[in-house]
């Protein structure tokens, strides 16, 4: 009998690999999907990793059979060593805040002044997530406050990494800067599955909003006071993190006595006969230069910074711009306008603000009043603001480096001697003064002092624009 033999050929059935690549996904296989664009260097599709969830909904809805090796998120902390009595309950606006981010699959930006306890919000969602969590925060000061609130609801420390300010430490828990995280988003992007960003109008700039999308994390949450960036790029943060999902302003929450009730003074001064001379000279040299080049009408910075570039008029004209502006915010009517405040307000903790590191050392110098730049030292720093906090101190003069990222003791005044047009920055600096106080005295006082007859008046005016928002104004 003669035999027959069989031969089967066995086709190998390619299917759709998923793998991650220094940021990005690679797809490869008979399938690609919308959120990819083709690579001619792999003779394949990649796609940002912000696209992952996109990735794998479209694959199974499709049912298109794939192989995914993109995440490698880091072991969570056994929900047993997390102390969550220790960071505290809730309050109403908090806890509606953190079940309208929870309901919108845990995306999204929460909006809230600052002292309104937006960390405590975040604090409850790594709880509720349980999972590997990135933080992401703007500055080293900010990293360690950070550092310090995730430590006393954690009882394994070891599962707690900084990366940042010398410190490679990836854990469980990882705390890292803006700075930081751009420069190692590529190795990082699929090992957190829940990234919190900390001041998330930073986001928004081009540099940064590479974070967002070499990140696979599927939960996402943004904190801010002011989300609204000058340039309109906030419309980047609403891409990469989700819309906002929750908003209160502090007039809302001062009304509720969740914040200290405020009031805004504004004090204008004549400068000084020499001042006055001096400012009205460079202002004319000024728009003569804008005239010899044809401009007719009011320039922004930004432009005038662009065009001076390639024109020496205009080089000579932001020169006597910036001059005239330095001759308005620290005029010494000023100096005696703060002076004669100080006097009055003797039993008050006041925050001295001023965007000049030059003026903010001739305060100190003149008042014997420690000061806050960027040039002082961590350590120095913490010391001057614990004094303040137990009223050691009773007044601190600050530029614009603890406009953000640094936990300010309370106050209940605050001056104003210079400053931008920026809303944010106004409203960061109102927010100093606004944490709880004791009933009887649940008011701050902010104080405006602003050189009449100057460009300033405008500049205040532009910044208190958040103030009329609020008020319906």
């Amino acid at each position: 009998m003669k035999k027959h033999r069989l031969y089967f050929i066995y086709k190998k059935i390619e299917i759709t690999r998923l793998t991650f690549d220094k940021g990005t996904i690679l797809i490869k296989g008979p399938f690609n999907t919308p959120y990819s664009v083709f690579d001619p260097r792999i003779n394949g599709y990649r796609a940002l990793g912000l696209d992952y969830s996109n990735i794998i909904n479209y694959l199974r809805k499709n049912e298109i059979e794939y192989e995914d090796r993109v995440p490698n998120y880091l072991i969570a902390i056994h929900k047993g060593h997390y102390n969550s009595n220790s960071i505290g309950k809730l309050r109403d606006y908090q806890s509606e805040a953190l079940t309208k981010w929870r309901i919108n699959n845990m995306k999204g930006c929460i909006v809230l002044p600052t002292g309104a306890g937006k960390t405590i919000i975040a604090l409850h969602a790594i709880l509720r997530t349980n999972t590997s969590t990135l933080i992401i925060v703007p500055t080293l000061n900010l990293m360690e406050q950070w550092f310090e609130s995730i430590s006393s609801m954690v009882r394994e420390k070891d599962q707690i990494g900084k990366l940042g300010g010398g410190f490679e430490e990836v854990k469980s828990i990882t705390i890292t800067t803006y700075d930081s995280a751009y420069l190692k988003s590529s190795y990082l992007g699929n090992k957190f599955e829940f990234l919190i960003f900390d001041e998330v109008h930073h986001l928004g700039s081009d540099k940064y909003s590479l974070i967002g999308e070499q990140f696979i994390s599927p939960f996402r949450l943004g904190l801010t006071a002011t989300i609204e960036r000058e340039d309109d790029k906030h419309i980047n943060i609403f891409r990469l993190i989700g819309n906002i999902v929750y908003k209160k302003d502090f007039y809302e929450l001062s009304q509720q006595k969740h914040l200290a009730r405020f009031n805004l003074k504004k004090i204008k001064v004549s400068m000084l006969p020499h001042e006055i001379s001096r400012y009205n000279r460079t202002i004319y040299e000024y728009k003569q230069l804008l005239r010899e080049s044809k401009i007719y009408y009011p320039l922004k910075l930004e432009k005038l910074i662009i065009m001076s570039a390639s024109n020496v008029n205009l080089r000579k004209a932001l020169l006597l711009r910036n001059e005239a502006l330095d001759i308005a915010l620290n005029s010494q009517a000023k100096i005696k306008e703060l002076e004669k405040i100080l006097e009055t307000h003797q039993s008050e903790k006041i925050i001295i603000f001023t965007v000049h590191t030059k003026l903010a050392y001739n305060i100190s110098n003149r008042f014997l009043i420690p000061v806050i730049t960027n040039k002082t030292k961590n350590e120095e720093r913490n010391e001057i603001l614990e004094k303040f906090r137990k009223s050691h101190y009773r007044v601190i003069v600050t530029t614009k480096v603890l406009d953000e990222g640094t936990d300010v003791p309370d106050a209940n005044m605050g001056v104003i001697l210079s400053g931008t047009g920026s809303k944010r920055e106004f409203i960061q600096r109102l927010g100093r003064l606004l944490r709880p106080k004791q009933e009887t005295e649940n008011l701050a006082n902010l104080i405006e002092i602003i050189s009449s007859d100057t460009s300033e008046v405008f500049t205040s005016s532009k910044r208190n624009k958040a103030i009329r928002k609020v008020h319906g104004g």
